[in-house]
């Protein structure tokens, strides 16, 4: 990813990536080549040339200073609140002009839609990645749904504070960030659609429309990440994982196997509440990571 990340561009898809329904990566999912562009004018330089030390510099400088915005606006919003953090207050604390400011962000919308597209794209690209797995493509809906579930809780609850903001924050933050969210939920649903639809070629669910049953699910997904954001000691991403996985399997019309739990191996319960972790028909553990075995 390019360490200098365009305010201007707030979608998605500006990522670099644009999420697929399912199995691996599309073309268009994948990182896009760097913009290169005509020569800079006057400088006489081609686009493949490497720029010179100044340049390199400003550049080094740039991308510190917006990390250093972005860093600060991550330590207000998850103290102070959104609503309460105006951009002088984050100019003053990163020690970065107003002006400086606003050559990076558009607006402190822009800022907060910024910091949430982070961790809406490391849940997605966690998913792809699981896709990317070869064991992906012929495992049961069961171990696929747990396996996806807990790579993109895995990656949304790596740090917490970027969940808060990205949870919890981000509501009520404006009509663009609204707008953003929506963008997010609409990939995801696709997403999500494309797995029950191949749930159903394999058998393993009722034929029906699911797009309604997907929102309903995101939606689920947001409130219960968001409780784990606001909770973040009194139950483990684990737990939540589990808990997620419960809920997806259930819009399938499926169900955790008998005395599994969607808990990773090792994780959690040591087996003294007859949890240990989420098992197939032959007594195995379920998730990609058994295929083969």
């Amino acid at each position: 990813m390019d360490p200098v990340r365009k305010s201007t561009d707030t979608s998605p898809a500006g990522t670099g990536r644009s999420p697929a329904r399912t199995g691996p990566p599309p073309a268009d999912a994948r990182p896009s080549p760097p913009e290169t562009g005509p020569p800079s004018a006057g400088t006489g330089r081609s686009p493949g040339d490497t720029p010179p030390a100044q340049d390199r510099a400003g550049q080094t400088r740039r991308a510190r200073r917006r990390e250093r915005l972005l860093t600060t606006a991550t330590e207000l919003f998850t103290t102070r609140g959104y609503p309460a953090t105006s951009i002088e207050r984050i100019c003053v604390t990163a020690r970065v002009s107003i002006r400086a400011f606003y050559e990076e962000f558009e607006g402190r919308e822009a800022l907060l839609i910024a910091l949430h597209n982070d961790v809406a794209r490391s849940g997605m690209e966690a998913a792809l990645t699981v896709l990317s797995d070869p064991a992906a493509e012929s495992a049961d809906t069961r171990d696929r749904i747990t396996a996806l579930t807990r790579a993109y809780v895995d990656a949304v609850t790596a740090d917490p504070a970027a969940t808060r903001i990205a949870f919890i924050e981000v509501i009520g933050a404006g009509r663009a960030v609204e707008e953003h969210r929506l963008l997010w939920r609409g990939l995801w649903t696709d997403f999500l659609i494309g797995e029950a639809e191949r749930a159903v070629e394999r058998g393993e669910a009722v034929r029906r429309d699911y797009a309604l049953a997907m929102v309903a699910l995101i939606g689920a997904v947001n409130e219960l990440v968001g409780h784990w954001a606001r909770n973040t000691g009194a139950f483990s991403p684990p737990l939540l994982a589990d808990e997620l996985v419960h809920h997806a399997l259930a819009v399938l019309g499926l169900s955790v196997r008998p005395g599994g739990s969607g808990l990773p191996p090792g994780d959690g319960d040591d087996g003294e509440n007859g949890v240990e972790g989420t098992r197939s028909v032959d007594g195995t553990r379920s998730g990609l990571a058994d295929e083969g075995k």
